[in-house]
């Protein structure tokens, strides 16, 4: 059994294709459909079911890979425990973000770390929540960046910021110049929503569940609309397609000509976006590190958290 073999079977379990698995190891598929072979021949098991559209794991197969991921994990911790001899933030460290956090905080987050721990470069991986997890539960990732809530996977968690949402709305809109606006007053407008699988897009659905369904009546949403992004959605409302909300850190610092955004009136909606890692990762200097490198950016309008 060597650590090559547990790799190549921690592949297939998260690719579910044996080829995809191959290729994301660079290796050729025979080269590993060899390897896993004589994995399962040792162990006396079936570690997977071969079936003609996607491979499956037996459950002897998703424990043997479970314990798999843990002893990469250990392997790699030894070699983390040299570095740290040598210096804690010595080696890249592997960060995930998800996609409405990413264009906004990175730009600075990147330089300031850039500007303290040049030796640590940031491996930056942008992706939906769940993928996020999944990446963190199998070693792909040494942290993310995402906005709570996310299921229970027994990671360690520390808080960064919380950030309000505003509403942006056309320039020419009758809502553009006031102070405030409440989810009430938005519900007869036409909303611009992300697609699905933005976790932004189910905190949005929380502020003003009338979003989520389309309705012709004068007291409801008259229709909704989705982008694939919130700088593209941003487009679509100057366009005069509609409204949308938006976290607080992805509104420009300039005036735009043909955008407003307006705070919400209390309680005004937000989300609160933590630093996560696995519980078994070693490089706590890393973590530290990188919380304090987006603790030195401007992070203008939302509330700062240190505990």
């Amino acid at each position: 059994m060597t650590l090559t073999e547990l790799r190549y079977i921690v592949a297939v379990a998260r690719e579910r294709h044996f080829g995809r698995a191959a290729e994301a190891c660079f290796v050729s598929q025979p080269t590993l459909s060899v390897a896993i072979k004589k994995l399962e021949e040792e162990l006396d098991v079936k570690i997977f079911e071969r079936g003609s559209n996607e491979v499956t794991m037996t459950p002897l197969g998703e424990a043997i890979v479970r314990q798999a991921q843990q002893v990469i994990e250990q392997a790699q911790g030894i070699r983390e425990i040299a570095k740290r001899g040598k210096d804690p933030l010595a080696g890249p460290l592997r960060l995930g973000i998800i996609y409405t956090i990413g264009p906004y905080l990175l730009p600075e987050l990147v330089k300031n770390a850039i500007e303290h721990t040049p030796q640590m470069p940031l491996i930056l991986q942008e992706n939906f929540t769940v993928k996020l997890l999944d990446m963190l539960r199998t070693g792909e990732l040494d942290c993310a960046i995402m906005a709570e809530p996310f299921p229970d996977t027994g990671l360690a968690i520390a808080p960064l910021y919380d950030e309000p949402f505003m509403a942006a709305v056309p320039r020419t809109h009758a809502l553009a110049e006031r102070a405030q606006v409440s989810s009430e007053e938005l519900k007869r407008e036409t909303m611009l929503l992300l697609g699905t699988g933005h976790c932004f897009r189910d905190h949005v659905l929380e502020v003003c569940p009338e979003f989520a369904r389309f309705s012709s009546d004068a007291e409801g949403i008259k229709k909704s609309f989705e982008g694939s992004s919130l700088e593209t959605i941003k487009h679509m409302v100057a366009s005069g397609m509609g409204v949308t909300v938006v976290p607080a850190l992805s509104v420009p610092r300039e005036p735009q000509p043909h955008l407003a955004f307006i705070p919400f009136a209390e309680p005004v909606p937000s989300r609160r976006v933590v630093l996560a890692w696995r519980k078994t990762f070693t490089r706590y200097e890393a973590i530290a590190a990188l919380r304090n490198a987006v603790y030195a950016c401007e992070l203008t309008g939302v509330k700062r958290l240190t505990a």
